[in-house]
């Protein structure tokens, strides 16, 4: 069984960074892809950010292009996904999940089988 477990989120002033962190544990010795989502309040919840297992393909949503940059750390199979988060937009307000599946297509279709519980991100202005 693998978990996903978010951590970094928090307050921060419009203008202001943070780096968001999903670590994998449990069965970590399958290469996972992985993605952020985020949900704002009374919308859907969109894709960010996608990552393949060797960091080779990238994609970024339009919304948050040339602010956010998605990364990973694959040493010792681990499986750890960061979003960095500069020049924050009070619109950027939402619970933020991290998602993995070993069918990259599923990311990209926004159906992975695996996800976080979510970090809330609040951007004042």
């Amino acid at each position: 069984q693998v978990q996903l477990v978010e951590s970094g989120g928090g307050l921060v002033q419009a203008g202001g960074s943070q780096r968001l962190s999903c670590a994998a544990s449990g069965r970590t010795s399958s290469r996972y892809h992985m993605a952020w989502f985020r949900q704002a309040p009374g919308k859907e919840r969109e894709f960010v950010a996608v990552i393949s297992w060797t960091g080779a393909t990238i994609y970024v949503s339009d919304s948050v292009k040339g602010r956010f940059t998605i990364s990973r750390d694959n040493a010792n199979n681990t499986n750890t996904v960061y979003l960095q988060m500069n020049s924050l937009k009070p619109e950027d307000t939402a619970v933020y999940y991290c998602a993995a599946d070993s069918e990259f297509i599923r990311l990209q279709n926004g159906v992975p089988r695996l996800w976080g519980q979510g970090t809330q991100v609040t951007v004042s202005s």
